[in-house]
C-alpha cells in the first residue's frame, strides 16, 4: 500500500514538473508581446507624424496580436494623455512635449488552471495582465 501512494504522489511530483514550465512560458511570452506592442503603439503614435493613437492603429495592434495567437476581441486599450487632452483625436494631434500614456490588458484565459491541482487558488476569472507605457509627443504642427 505505501510503495502504491509513493508511486501516486511520485507521478504527480513529475507530471507537475514536466507540465509547470509551459504554462508560465505562455504567460511570459504573452506578457513580453503585449508589452512590445505597447512600445511600438507608442513609439508610432507619440511620432511626430501622427501625435495620437486612433481606432484604427488599436485594430492594427489588434491583427498583429491575433498573430501570435491571442484572441484580438479581448485586447483592452486606454490611452490618455498627461494633460488631460484627448489622445485618441486624429484631428487634433497632442502637441510636442504632452505625454501619451498607453495602458493594455489581456485575459489571463485559465493559464493557471493547473495550480489547482497542488493546491493553489489561480487569479480570478476577470483577471488580465496588464502593461503600460508612456511616451512624449514629438508632433509639431
Amino acid at each position: 500500500m505505501r510503495n502504491i501512494l509513493v508511486f501516486v504522489l511520485f507521478a504527480a511530483m513529475v507530471c507537475w514538473m514536466m507540465f509547470s514550465p509551459i504554462y508560465k512560458h505562455v504567460l511570459i511570452a504573452r506578457q513580453a508581446v503585449l508589452q512590445q506592442e505597447t512600445d511600438y503603439l507608442l513609439e508610432v503614435g507619440a511620432s511626430g507624424s501622427y501625435g495620437y493613437i486612433d481606432a484604427a492603429m488599436m485594430e492594427q495592434s489588434r491583427e498583429r496580436l491575433e498573430a501570435f495567437g491571442m484572441q484580438p476581441e479581448l485586447v483592452d486599450f486606454e490611452v490618455t494623455a498627461d494633460n488631460g487632452l484627448m489622445a485618441t483625436d486624429a484631428a487634433s494631434p497632442l502637441p510636442r512635449g504632452t505625454g501619451i500614456m498607453l495602458r493594455m490588458s489581456y485575459p489571463y484565459e485559465d493559464l493557471f488552471q493547473i495550480d489547482r491541482l497542488i493546491g493553489l487558488t489561480p487569479p480570478s476569472p476577470g483577471s488580465r495582465m496588464r502593461t503600460f507605457g508612456m511616451k512624449m509627443s514629438e508632433f509639431m504642427p
